[in-house]
């Protein structure tokens, strides 16, 4: 089914904002809304996570009485719970939204080992909260959907939250927006440029994504093993809080924490308290696309964030930027010289876009797990 029909159908019944995180399963749905409204008007906003989605879907109906519509992956349920049974609840205020899910490791469905739990209990949570849904498949017609339609939109009249969960496939678009942004630097090769800086004791944690599955390959291609590198898989925006606790329980290592602009935005809050530690072995590097690239580039919320001055300001001792192989190199020489004076931070401006062979890792998070604890342990010993 068109994307187009579904938002058509929205509008007709006066759901008029959109709002959540970009999910792949649903890039049809990002892809028409980027070209009908862009990313920053008042009709559609790119949120930092999906809870603050909810809650400004709860902002939009008490202004304007009428229901708003908030997309997302069903990993991202979790960050939407607090504010769906607390906020949005009929026992509470009653708020309706229609949420629009990703069914990412759906039963039977071969995905990445971070959905398949998560996939298993998508039904069951929406159940559990009292959320009326109706599942979309590639097969679903207009016909049915409008069927679907009508029952949740009654539930939405009564002050309900209700939801539409997507298959793969299900919501296609006749659009398709370019996501780029002006620089050149690929993140793939900048990663090759920061991995080169590393020592051979140091830990490496990567944020979930292309980033991870780039790091992965690279070990691959150089014939080094991936015992250094714990590649994050799911929980977004959590990287840098397992990489503090790393380095401080490792403090004769170096600790590097890989991330992404998204996953740095969708739990900033990590931060201030990462400067308020104070780990002088923690290094972060922020590799800042704009855009939420492995779930189909549409941009990321941050507009003109200033990465620097809000690292400066949460405590971090040391921030450079770079946006070229010539400038990384610069800014990674410098700290080599100053070793143990972080928290530090690296900003690294990339191009959007990545290979279209790029492999996913051939190890499971387990041996992942596993073989970074015997590194620590063996290595920790000499």
């Amino acid at each position: 089914m068109l994307a187009s029909f579904l938002l058509d159908t929205c509008l007709e019944a006066g759901i008029d904002f959109f709002t959540g995180v970009p999910d792949s399963y649903l890039s049809g749905l990002c892809n028409e809304l980027f070209t009908r409204y862009g990313t920053d008007q008042k009709e559609h906003i790119v949120a930092h996570n999906e809870g603050g989605a909810v809650a400004l879907c709860a902002g939009h109906y008490l202004a304007t009485g009428r229901p708003a519509l908030c997309y997302m992956q069903n990993s991202g349920l979790g960050n939407a719970i607090n504010p769906l049974a607390s906020l949005t609840d009929p026992g509470v205020y009653g708020i309706p939204l229609m949420l629009v899910i990703g069914w990412r490791g759906e039963p039977g469905q071969k995905d990445e080992p971070q959905h398949i739990t998560q996939g298993a209990i998508t039904l069951r949570q929406l159940e559990l909260m009292d959320i009326p849904y109706a599942v979309l498949s590639p097969e679903t017609t207009e016909a049915a959907f409008l069927a679907d339609f009508q029952r949740l939109r009654a539930c939405l009249d009564a002050g309900r939250c209700v939801a539409v969960v997507a298959r793969k496939g299900s919501l296609k678009s006749l659009s398709s927006p370019s996501y780029a942004n002006r620089f050149s630097l690929s993140r793939e090769k900048a990663a090759e440029v920061l991995l080169s800086f590393t020592g051979e004791k140091d830990v490496i944690v990567s944020t979930t994504g292309k980033l991870s599955r780039e790091i992965f390959e690279l070990r691959e291609q150089s014939g080094h093993s991936h015992q250094q590198d714990f590649l994050t898989v799911g929980s977004m925006g959590h990287a840098s809080m397992i990489a503090l606790r790393i380095a401080e329980e490792c403090p004769e290592r170096t600790v590097w924490c890989l991330d992404g602009d998204g996953a740095m935005m969708m739990h900033l809050g990590s931060l201030p308290l990462i400067g308020r530690r104070r780990p002088s072995n923690f290094n972060h590097v922020v590799i800042n696309n704009g855009a939420h690239e492995t779930v189909g580039g549409m941009p990321v919320c941050s507009g003109k964030l200033n990465i620097r001055a809000l690292a400066c300001a949460s405590g971090y001792t040391e921030v450079l930027q770079a946006d070229s192989e010539h400038t990384l190199a610069e800014a990674l020489n410098e700290w080599k010289k100053t070793p143990g004076t972080g928290p530090r931070m690296l900003e690294i401006r990339c191009a959007c876009g990545a290979r279209s062979d790029l492999g996913r890792p051939t190890t499971t998070p387990i041996e992942n797990r596993d073989a970074l604890m015997q590194f620590i342990t063996k290595s920790s010993q000499f």
